[in-house]
């Protein structure tokens, strides 16, 4: 009895022996573990700094390599651990405090920014500098199958000499995106006249280019259309590139440019994207694409030189796209299109023949013009007043032309429902005038379609109200007379110029303005 309970105890101890053990070989191995880590932490601390350098060749038979460090060219000794061969050009490498180099690292992620001019050979960019200087630099690994055009802005370290980052500024590179715009010649109203000046101008000069070599013609550059705001300029504009991509089915390079957003206050900068622009349709040219550069609100970017906020910047943008317009005198498939509600403001540089030399005034639609144009927005497809369809005998075209009808009478009426600006004028002859514009003077396209939108917009609040919904006449009207008082042209425009640039006179100055209607009421 006694000797089973001794085993027992002894079996105890043991287990509670065991026990301990493993608690204690576990204590060594976690102080095993942390004293390895300390000694390397230590180790990391009492080594010597290590010296960043660029990359640029190896030699593996010596197995050195040479690189750039602090702007001077040496040739160091490389660490059997370090495999020379899967070095690429420009990429950083690690050297001890023996200059031994020890491990590769990352490319560079900061240097300077540089716009490229040209192409030298597969290894090899010529830049300019912010100050307008030219340097030649070599182009790291990435680099060299990267596609670089000139305009791209490149990261470089100027002391050793190499490229190695691309940057895509998506300010520019929103601007190169091939397009062809959906808007057609049977989409614009009233314009006729227009049209075919443009398409003569243009169009045929593409599509007949043997002809215009056999009578010697030149085909002009661009035109210039100008006129009113509103009035479809850039309408025309998305329609040529539209007409010129169904010439042998290649894709329209479509590039819109608004003057007021490629100014940049940094110095260089305009000029740079106008490179760029100039630079990606010279190379969709080259590969027998049509390029259509259409620059909006010209007046803001090629202001006449001398005359604007900042001169300095004008005296530099002109010259450089002047210099670009030149550079497509070879190209025949790049034409410029132009648009400004102020042609006079444009430096006559750019007007003059060789350039933009074919000039084509956009004037605000008269009545016939007028209801040409609301024959494209308000249809006889669309949901019409089961009351005007009666009254019209259930015939949707001749409802839909009574309401346009209903539409132009509105707006062409001379009276005091449509007065909007009384005018006071200083004419060059000497003396004052007064005289009141009504909405006909004043109408344009885009308000032809604002107005058949706010009808629209009241039929579905009527239908979603319990109503019969659908277009008539009392809603026309009333968006009329909302148009009227609401219009964002005439509303907005506050100063001397913004008016000039609204009613489009050209032989008197804007001493005042006053809004009339309800409104100033």
């Amino acid at each position: 009895m006694s000797e089973a309970i001794d085993r027992e105890s002894l079996q105890r101890r043991l287990i509670s022996l065991e026990e301990k053990n493993g608690r204690l070989t576990s204590a060594l191995t976690t102080a095993r573990t942390e004293l390895i880590r300390l000694q390397g932490e230590l180790a990391d601390v009492s080594r010597p700094p290590q010296t960043l350098a660029t990359f640029v060749r190896a030699f593996p038979s010596s197995r050195q390599i040479e690189v750039v460090s602090a702007g001077k060219r040496m040739r160091v000794a490389a660490s059997p651990k370090l495999d020379v061969t899967d070095l690429s050009y420009g990429q950083w490498v690690r050297l001890d405090d023996t200059s031994i180099a020890v491990a590769a690292d990352d490319f560079p992620r900061s240097g300077q920014v540089v716009s490229v001019l040209e192409l030298v050979g597969t290894d090899r960019v010529l830049v300019a500098t912010e100050g307008g200087a030219e340097t030649l630099l070599e182009l790291a690994g990435p680099l060299r199958h990267g596609n670089l055009r000139p305009g791209d802005s490149l990261v470089v370290d100027a002391r050793a000499g190499i490229a190695f980052e691309r940057i895509v500024r998506e300010d520019v590179e929103q601007l190169l995106t091939p397009e062809v715009p959906d808007v057609t010649y049977e989409d614009i109203g009233g314009l006729d006249d227009q049209i075919a000046q443009v398409r003569d101008s243009i169009e045929m000069p593409f599509n007949h280019p043997e002809l215009y070599r056999q009578f010697g013609l030149r085909p002009p550059k661009g035109i210039l259309l100008y006129g009113p705001p509103g009035s479809g300029k850039t309408l025309i504009a998305k329609a040529v590139a539209n007409s010129l991509s169904k010439r042998g089915g290649a894709s329209t390079f479509f590039l819109s440019i608004k003057g007021p957003e490629l100014l940049n206050k940094f110095v260089g900068e305009t000029e740079r994207q106008i490179r760029a622009i100039f630079d990606q349709a010279r190379k969709a040219a080259a590969e027998d694409r049509p390029v259509v550069i259409f620059f909006d609100e010209m007046e803001a970017l090629f202001r006449t030189r001398g005359t604007g906020v900042s001169s300095d910047v004008e005296t530099m943008i002109v010259p450089q796209v002047l210099a670009e317009i030149d550079g497509v005198e070879s190209l025949r498939n790049v034409v410029i299109i132009g648009a400004s509600n102020r042609e006079d403001m444009i430096d006559p540089a750019i007007l003059r023949p060789g350039r933009l030399d074919v000039k084509i005034r956009i004037n605000r639609p008269d009545a016939a013009a007028a209801e040409e144009i609301l024959a494209r927005h308000l249809t006889a497809d669309l949901p019409l007043d089961p009351t005007e369809l009666t009254a019209h005998g259930g015939d949707r075209e001749a409802t839909a032309a009574s309401l346009r009808r209903i539409v132009i009478e509105a707006l062409y009426a001379r009276n005091d429902a449509t007065a909007v600006l009384e005018i006071t004028e200083a004419h060059a002859a000497g003396g004052t005038s007064t005289r009141v514009l009504h909405l006909a003077d004043l109408t344009s396209g885009a308000m032809l379609a604002a107005i058949v939108s706010r009808a629209k917009t009241a039929s579905i609040k009527d239908e979603l109200a319990g109503g019969a919904g659908g277009l008539n006449a009392a809603r026309l009207r009333s968006a009329v007379e909302t148009e009227a008082r609401q219009n964002e042209e005439i509303t907005g425009a506050t100063t001397p110029e913004g008016w000039t640039r609204l009613i489009g006179t050209r032989t008197s100055q804007i001493l005042s303005v006053r809004k009339l209607g309800k409104e100033s009421t």
